[in-house]
Parts: C-alpha cells; sequence; structure tokens
C-alpha cells in the first residue's frame, strides 16, 4: 500500500520560509481590516439637553434641507456620512428651550416630524416653516464636527 506524503511541513526550516511572506501580508491585512475612514459631518451635543439638529446644503445645483437628527447630551450624531464635497454647509439645532443655534441663511424645515426639503424657498406654502441656519465655513475638509455647548 503505498501513502501519499504528508504535504504539511511544520519543521523550522519552514517556520522561517514563511516569514518574508507574513511580513508583506501584514501590513496589508491591517490596511484591510482598518475602520473606514472618518469623514462627513458630526454634530456633538456639549450640552446637559437633548439637542434636535438639522442641516442644510447646496450640491452645485440646488439647496436642500433634511432633520431632524436626536443628538442627546454628551452625545454625537454623524448628519452626512463620506467625505464633504462643499465648502460651506448649514446648520440648524435647538434644545426646545433657550438652546438654538441659527444663523441667516433661511431653509425650510417640517416642524415636529423628520424631513427632507428640495429648495430654500415658498416653505409655508408648501407645508413646512422657515428657519435660519448658521453657516458652516468648513475649509474644504473631508470631514467636520460641529460642537454645541452652552
Amino acid at each position: 500500500m503505498t501513502r501519499e506524503a504528508d504535504s504539511r511541513h511544520t519543521g523550522p526550516a519552514m517556520r522561517t520560509a514563511l516569514l518574508p511572506s507574513f511580513a508583506f501580508l501584514l501590513p496589508a491585512m491591517l490596511l484591510l481590516t482598518a475602520g473606514p475612514a472618518l469623514a462627513g459631518f458630526k454634530v456633538c451635543n456639549k450640552t446637559a439637553l437633548p439637542v434636535r439638529a438639522a442641516i442644510g446644503r447646496f450640491d452645485g445645483t440646488r439647496w436642500s434641507s433634511q432633520g431632524w437628527w436626536t443628538v442627546g447630551p454628551g452625545n454625537c450624531a454623524e448628519l452626512l456620512t463620506g467625505p464633504l464635497q462643499a465648502r460651506y454647509y448649514y446648520f440648524y439645532a435647538s434644545d426646545g428651550g433657550a438652546g438654538t443655534w441659527e444663523g441667516k441663511t433661511h431653509f425650510c424645515v417640517a416642524p415636529a416630524k423628520s424631513f427632507k426639503a428640495a429648495g430654500r424657498g415658498d416653505c409655508a406654502r408648501r407645508g413646512f416653516d422657515s428657519r435660519g441656519f448658521l453657516e458652516v465655513d468648513t475649509g474644504r475638509n473631508p470631514d467636520w464636527t460641529q460642537n454645541l455647548s452652552n
């Protein structure tokens, strides 16, 4: 009876021969298993109350706004994911009381429910309210974190 040779080599010579292969593979494996790159528009709530946040933007062709994200005290929320494409974004947030982060650029919002609104005009005619959003200059960074504090 003939037996096939065992193809597993585990002696010191084989382990030494494999070291250069692992030296090359280890950095490649680390790159493949690394987490996603941090990019997007994030809001971090440094206040003691939950806030509701909305974002507005211009994509080069049209204006739009979207909300609401509820961000608890000490937490962050990703309003946009992926690398930011524009330099300027617009942001509005409120804690429902005295804490409001607003600006001079008006966008349409739904007062109580989640929304996506195309355009910035005729808000009331389309069933939206109008709010002044704060202009954020990201400096063309691929990611931005907006911190909210008292």
